[in-house]
């Protein structure tokens, strides 16, 4: 079952087009370049059975030894790693180390307290699936 999910998942991706846009304002972890996430708007759709909800999917590339600052998203969301290895942290959680075909996931009430490229070396792209509120911000700062 995992197979054939990871292969829908990769399918959608190689299907959809999309445009870049703006994500969680993010800073390198201490030693990395002054890089940057780079997002990839793959499809937002309205959910015509749930008023006032979207499904957003994008594709998040984080450079080696990137971090992003802790944030939140206000939506459930849905975390698949498509290459390299990630670090994620909801909130006082535990720390999950998540390598390419791995998922992680997130409720609207969480803070992202951790999402950083665990390799200095490599970088790691991410596909991230969102239902939230329409219009809404996909990110927006912990505090």
């Amino acid at each position: 079952m995992r197979k054939v999910i990871g292969t829908l998942v990769i399918g959608l991706v190689v299907s959809v087009a999309g445009g870049r846009v703006a994500w969680a304002q993010a800073a390198p972890a201490a030693g990395a370049a002054q890089a940057r996430t780079t997002a990839l708007a793959l499809l937002t759709k309205d959910l015509p059975n749930i008023e006032g909800k979207e499904v957003t999917i994008s594709e998040i590339s984080y450079p080696p030894g990137f971090a992003s600052p802790a944030h939140r998203h206000d939506a459930n969301t849905f975390v698949y790693v498509l290459e390299g290895t990630m670090q994620m942290q909801v909130g006082g959680g535990e720390i999950l180390t998540l390598k390419a075909g791995q998922t992680f996931y997130e409720s609207p009430s969480d803070i992202h307290a951790t999402s950083r490229n665990a390799s200095a070396t490599a970088p790691a792209k991410i596909l991230v699936f969102m239902i939230k509120d329409k219009g809404k911000p996909a990110s927006r700062p912990a505090n």
